[in-house]
């Protein structure tokens, strides 16, 4: 959310911003209506000042002994001006609320510009990619020919953009998130939660995915929301809360399930487990300080990174240029792993400085040591990793020319010491 203060403010850099996003200036429209807003907000105020000098003439005249019918009805007459007043106040302020909730964040000054994913900048790269003397299998025909990731059946039960994993596979990517847990809390300074999946429409709404975002989600009949992901939940444990400066920052990990209709990807990645309705991720969630947002972006960014080492996978760290970036974000490092079956890299982790755009929006802020007001938190949020497309990297990565599959070995010992996954089950 914006301020409107800010705009007013700062017209010219805000309609920049916008620019950067490829939309059109909507400072002067966003200032007028807000000016309409003030001015019935005044009025209301006007003739409550009125109301209450009128008010006392009442009295005044009374003791007199005077007749106050004609002030008597200029008072109820300036009651129902006011409820006018005060109701084109209220209309105006949400019409204000309902527009600025649908604008994207404003990117960082040295966000690179660019229209898509195309004008991405790579900042790092890590691992020496592997050499195959056979031509390397996706994730999907490797799970399949091992007999223990079936899309058919899963077809059966829910439809396309869904899978069954079985023994040895199911048990793996349960050791992937199990591994990340781990690490993250032992090792990265976050707190593991394990938070509902369903939740309400202000927990949405505070971390933008409503109302923009409505076609992309999956709804109950009873009106709660499918998480996309654990960022939802987690960033709203700060919501209508004033934390204490000595607690920043706050870092949080959580594994779920997370649920996409996958709206706008129709005809993308139909095959195999890259992009379902369904799907497990780690998430990594912190809530800070503003001038310490920056420096937690890093943090977060690299302990997705770590995740990767430990496995042993080549990566790559791209930043988004302004066109690629998220509704909620401010600047973002995106992670991609080396896909060999695919021939690229491919996301597996998407890093986020929010600022204050959403902190603002479930009123979340933090009182700044010696000072008496308080300030709204900086949010941010990465996956530390997504679970499947992990365990996507993990078998085309590590498969062996006769269909088997090495275990990494950060997870033999959540394999309970299995080194390798064949193809009959042994």
């Amino acid at each position: 959310m914006h301020d409107i203060k800010w705009i007013r403010e700062n017209p010219e850099k805000f309609d920049h911003g916008l620019a950067l996003r490829h939309l059109e200036p909507m400072s002067a429209s966003l200032i007028e209506l807000d000016a309409r807003r003030r001015q019935a907000e005044t009025a209301a105020q006007d003739i409550q000042t009125t109301r209450n000098s009128l008010s006392k003439q009442i009295g005044m005249a009374k003791s007199r002994g005077e007749d106050a019918g004609q002030i008597i009805a200029e008072v109820s007459r300036s009651k129902q001006a006011q409820a006018e007043a005060e109701k084109s106040a209220q209309a105006l302020q949400e019409e204000l609320t309902n527009i600025l909730s649908t604008i994207p964040n404003l990117p960082f000054d040295d966000v690179p510009e660019g229209k898509d994913e195309s004008d991405n900048v790579e900042v790092r790269t890590w691992g020496e990619l592997r050499s195959f003397n056979y031509q390397p299998k996706e994730h999907f025909e490797i799970g399949e020919n091992l007999g223990l990731m079936d899309f058919d059946r899963a077809a059966k039960l829910s439809g396309a953009r869904f899978v069954v994993l079985t023994g040895a596979l199911a048990r793996l990517e349960r050791a992937l998130a199990a591994f990340m847990l781990d690490l993250h809390t032992g090792e990265h300074g976050y707190t593991e939660v394990n938070p509902p999946a369903l939740v309400n429409d202000a927990t949405m709404y505070g971390t933008g995915q409503l109302p923009k975002f409505g076609e992309d989600l999956f709804r109950t009949e009873n009106g709660l929301w499918l998480i996309p992901t654990a960022e939802v939940p987690l960033t709203n444990l700060a919501a209508g809360e004033i934390l204490e400066d000595a607690v920043l920052p706050r870092r949080y990990t959580a594994m779920t399930w997370c649920f996409r209709s996958e709206a706008g990807s129709a005809g993308r990645d139909t095959r195999g487990m890259i992009r379902q309705h369904q799907f497990t991720k780690v998430e990594m969630v912190s809530v800070t300080r503003a001038e310490d947002s920056d420096g937690e972006l890093e943090h977060m960014t690299a302990c997705a990174e770590t995740v990767l080492k430990k496995l042993e996978i080549p990566f790559r760290t791209v930043m988004l240029s302004t066109g690629d970036m998220g509704f909620g974000a401010r600047r973002t490092f995106d992670v991609e792993v080396w896909l060999p079956g695919q021939d690229m890299y491919r996301e597996i982790s998407s890093c986020s400085n929010c600022g204050d755009f959403q902190a603002r929006r479930m009123k979340a802020r933090y009182r700044p040591e010696g000072e008496k007001g308080t300030r709204f938190l900086h949010t941010l949020n990465g996956s530390g990793l997504a679970v499947g497309r992990t365990l996507v990297a993990v078998l085309e990565n590590y498969q062996q020319e006769d269909g088997s599959v090495i275990i990494p070995k950060v997870l033999r010992s959540y394999m309970g010491g299995r080194e390798q996954i064949n193809p009959d089950g042994s």
